[in-house]
């Protein structure tokens, strides 16, 4: 694949930089212990993930994926998982294998990186931060940033407006439906990893790597390609 075209690397974060179920899976459970409910299986609460914190609440107070829990338990609930999650952002929470080196050669290339999630910047910003790899980008977009989130073409669209590109010139790296079209709403490349919480064969990327280090490399060949043979 020519990618000789690309400018930029946008990252989701939870099931693309980093492993967090369980840390979401025990905040979760605290949430509906402290709410009189049994605990969840870890695989479940994965199901959940994808659509922001508010969402996740919904869908672990009602253990379905288009569950709506009352308001006032929601209300609850959703104070109860902010504040016990926040204090627990990365107990167990740890970068994929390549996320590192792979950041480190991507930035090394001279590409802006970026992050593009739909869980809440006041989580996301520390999450980062206290893996130490947050100085790797140039910009960090939450859920809550913009008025929209993935799978709207917006959070796309800002970050091409931020650093003066069009959103065609920019790789979007994720692991659900949502980026792949978030992606194709704004014109950009959908890239999809293959050690996600989705599985990668169902979401229709045009392209699935195993590590951010290989993606590093076609981005390499890309640029050594004769200058006859750029598209």
């Amino acid at each position: 694949m020519n990618l000789t075209h690309i400018k930029a690397v946008a990252f989701d974060l939870d099931g693309t930089l980093v492993d967090s179920i369980a840390d979401l899976a025990a905040s979760a459970n605290a949430m509906r212990a402290e709410l009189g409910l049994a605990p969840l299986a870890a695989e479940r609460i994965q199901s959940h993930v994808g659509d922001g914190v508010a969402s996740l609440v919904h869908r672990a107070l009602t253990d379905s994926r288009d569950g709506q829990a009352d308001t006032a338990l929601w209300e609850r609930g959703f104070t109860f998982f902010i504040q016990h999650y926040y204090r627990h952002l990365t107990v167990h929470t740890k970068m994929y294998p390549g996320v590192a080196e792979g950041l480190n050669l991507l930035h090394g290339f001279g590409l802006p990186l970026v992050v593009v999630t739909n869980k809440s910047e006041r989580l996301a910003l520390p999450l980062l931060a206290q893996l130490g790899i947050d100085s790797a980008f140039s910009l960090i977009l939450g859920g809550d940033s913009l008025p929209e989130k993935k799978p709207s073409p917006l959070p796309l669209r800002h970050v091409a407006e931020v650093l003066g590109i069009t959103p065609q010139q920019i790789v979007m790296v994720g692991d659900s439906e949502n980026d792949v079209l978030c992606a194709r709403a704004a014109g950009a490349l959908p890239v999809a990893v293959s050690y996600g919480y989705r599985d990668a064969a169902n979401l229709h990327a045009d392209l699935v790597i195993d590590s951010l280090v290989e993606l590093f490399a076609l981005l390499k060949k890309s640029a050594e390609l004769p200058q006859n043979l750029r598209v």
